[in-house]
């Protein structure tokens, strides 16, 4: 099932918006994945660092247990989901059909 979203378009001639609905293809569905996918490993990676950097500077002892701990704690209050990426194409390709 193609990923989707809703939006709100507005006209002159009702108060009330009608919602349309915007459909991601195959192709732009597999290029949001990547680069969530490539932005996330980026992110990752820079959640080791600083959480190693916690421990360093905190003076605690860095086991690889703890700090990947830390770094996932981290990682999930920073991480991009993948919807969002999607959502973010969607909206996109909504304002480009609406100018």
């Amino acid at each position: 099932m193609p990923f989707s979203k809703s939006f709100p378009k507005t006209s002159d001639k009702s108060v009330y918006p009608k919602w349309e609905e915007v459909f991601l293809t195959q192709a732009e569905e597999k290029e949001q994945d990547a680069l969530c996918r490539k932005e996330n490993m980026k992110l990752m990676q820079e959640c080791i660092s600083d959480a190693k950097k916690i421990f360093s500077e905190q003076k605690l002892k860095d086991y690889q247990t703890d700090v990947i701990r830390l770094a996932v704690a981290l990682f999930e209050k920073r991480a991009s989901h993948s919807v969002y990426w999607k959502e973010s194409k969607a909206k996109e390709k909504f304002d480009a059909q609406n100018k």
